[in-house]
């Protein structure tokens, strides 16, 4: 790997340039193996190229040259300009913004599978968690992700750094009104269920999830809107033994994840 551009701080302390920073080696490498968005800028700590690049930072580099970006070695202090407490592990990637796809590019996709599997969050407002259900989903095979558009966490570059990279190999769709894109999906033989507690709620093993379906994850303080939560063929409870009453949105979607990738055999 060729020594990088060294870069000079630039005044007040802000990351030069328009677009996202990525941090971390794994999302830094998943958005460079992906391709999905425009690749502007590398930042490789120098503490990196003066004791020798490892395979993944020689894959880094050789990605963003060849996507035409800029790559430069940037001194120890220069990293302060980061999110404090970032953990970019010597390495950030300046990228264009998350590669959003239209919601049609779903039902589509769900319209093809027979075996689709839909992941929708309900106004989850922690990047931490929507990383974590992206990284799961990713994981698990989901066809595809909706969110809202409003009062709602995206997936910003904390959301990519919790799934580690993960959410830039799936299609995530922003969609104005949530309960219009379940009809929609309902449309094309889609069963929903939604993860919340209640008298109607069934044990979430209970319920048939092969076939077309989509799962539905509230948000971490409310749950399910109620016309959302209406708008669900099934709702499904996690068995809860312990003291509190409620499990962090990103495992409880994680388990229902899984429980269907069980029904269908892996």
């Amino acid at each position: 790997m060729r020594p990088a551009q060294h870069h000079r701080r630039r005044p007040g302390g802000r990351l030069p340039g328009t677009g996202d920073w990525l941090y971390g080696r794994r999302p830094v490498l998943e958005a460079l193996r992906a391709r999905r968005r425009a690749i502007h800028e590398l930042w490789l700590a120098d503490s990196s190229v003066r004791h020798g690049a490892d395979d993944d930072l020689v894959e880094m580099h050789r990605l963003a040259q060849a996507a035409g970006a800029i790559c430069k070695t940037v001194a120890r202090d220069e990293w302060k300009v980061l999110p404090e407490g970032a953990n970019h592990q010597g390495v950030a990637l300046r990228v264009g913004g998350y590669p959003y796809v239209g919601f049609e590019t779903i039902l589509q996709a769900v319209e093809r599978d027979p075996s689709a599997l839909v992941l929708i969050l309900d106004h989850i407002e922690d990047p931490q968690n929507v990383g974590s259900l992206l990284r799961t989903a990713d994981a698990a095979g989901v066809t595809g992700v909706v969110l809202p558009e409003d009062r709602a966490a995206g997936v910003t570059p904390a959301a990519v750094r919790a799934s580690a990279g993960a959410s830039e190999h799936l299609q995530v769709a922003h969609v104005v009104n949530l309960v219009r894109a379940i009809d929609a999906l309902k449309k094309q033989n889609c069963w929903i269920t939604g993860l919340d507690a209640g008298k109607d709620a069934r044990p979430y093993q209970d319920i048939d999830y092969r076939g077309r379906c989509a799962l539905v994850v509230g948000n971490e303080g409310e749950g399910l809107g109620r016309l959302v939560r209406e708008h669900c063929d099934f709702i499904a409870r996690l068995p809860m033994r312990g003291h509190v009453a409620s499990l962090n949105a990103g495992v409880a979607g994680a388990l229902a994840m899984y429980e269907v990738v069980r029904q269908r055999g892996s």
